[in-house]
């Protein structure tokens, strides 16, 4: 996991053939092919499907790299490294938001509606200053879980092939998870296994939030207001995110052309520019909780000789990792 992410913070994600692109574009085809009911129950089957189709090929490859060995060479360490590599985000997360920190730093508003643009679903032609810095905040704080701290979670409980899992239904709950027309049958499992597999992870996210940030009122917030948003695991995470911030998420937005009038989550001002880098910083700080509270866990679970740790066999020694 640590060298995980000192690879993601040393060098980012791919800027060619990320394995996560090809993924989407192989789910996008799978798509137009098996989405052709507007049946309920017929275009619920076809999205289960179509999930498992696309998926399970991928949970099979990984979890066969991760127990490849060559004699008595093991090379799973080093696979179950990369495939959580490629399955965080939190160096292209942290760019992304700053880029669009530095553009309302700058008042180039057109440049900060375009960044926002390729991280969010609402319209952003004609959002202010307020509302650029809002949408950013709630999209670091919702993917500071989705794109960093639900793939963490799968992978110390099942490794890369865990972590695998967790970004691939994220990425399918992010292309098919509507409930538009296209998508209101065929993109009901793709959502609902996205719920499931982050009812955990979402509230240790939230929790982190509110350990990182203004403690008192995250967890205030995160118990007075997530049940009124709309999704059950972002709920927690943007309410005690917003309230770790001191900040002011929610309200109304457009989306489609339609006014969708969201509830208020957070508590404190609306929000501004410098809140995008507090944001940042409190989604690292509770990285670092991450690292720190797992490799004392692991450990001391290795002192009370409860696990022991993994080893590579070179020739007739072994080495513990």
């Amino acid at each position: 996991m640590l060298m995980a992410l000192l690879l993601d913070r040393m060098l980012g994600e791919p800027s060619r053939w990320h394995p996560l692109v090809g993924f989407g574009h192989l789910a996008h085809r799978l798509e137009k092919h098996c989405n052709q009911s507007a049946h309920p129950l017929i275009g619920r089957l076809l999205g289960l499907a179509a999930w498992l189709l696309v998926i399970c090929p991928f949970i099979v490859f990984s979890y066969f790299i991760t127990h490849l060995a060559i004699g008595k060479l093991e090379f799973g360490w080093a696979a179950n490294c990369l495939l959580l590599y490629f399955a965080i985000g939190a160096r292209s997360l942290k760019e992304h938001a700053l880029r669009i920190y530095r553009a309302l730093l700058s008042k180039d508003l057109a440049k900060a509606r375009l960044g926002v643009s390729m991280i969010v679903s609402r319209d952003t032609q004609n959002l202010s200053e307020s509302q650029i810095a809002t949408a950013t905040v709630e999209s670091v704080l919702e993917n500071g879980n989705d794109a960093i701290f639900g793939a963490i979670f799968w992978f110390l409980l099942f490794g890369g092939t865990g972590a695998v899992l967790f970004r691939l239904a994220n990425t399918l709950d992010a292309m098919w998870g509507y409930r538009t027309p296209r998508f209101i049958y065929f993109g009901w499992a793709a959502a609902r296994l996205d719920d499931l597999l982050n009812l955990i992870p979402a509230r240790l996210t939230a929790l982190s939030y509110a350990v990182c940030g203004h403690t008192k009122q995250a967890l205030q917030c995160w118990r007075e207001q997530a049940h009124t948003w709309y999704s059950p695991n972002a709920g927690p995470v943007m309410s005690a995110g917003a309230g770790a911030l001191n900040v002011q998420l929610g309200g109304a937005a457009s989306y489609h052309g339609e006014i969708k009038v969201r509830p208020i989550l957070g508590i404190g001002e609306q929000a501004q520019p410098r809140h995008i880098a507090s944001a940042t910083k409190l989604v690292e700080h509770s990285m670092l909780l991450w690292c720190v509270t797992t490799t004392f866990i692991y450990l001391s679970l290795i002192y009370l000789g409860l696990i022991y740790p993994g080893l590579i066999h070179f020739g007739t020694g072994a080495y513990s990792a």
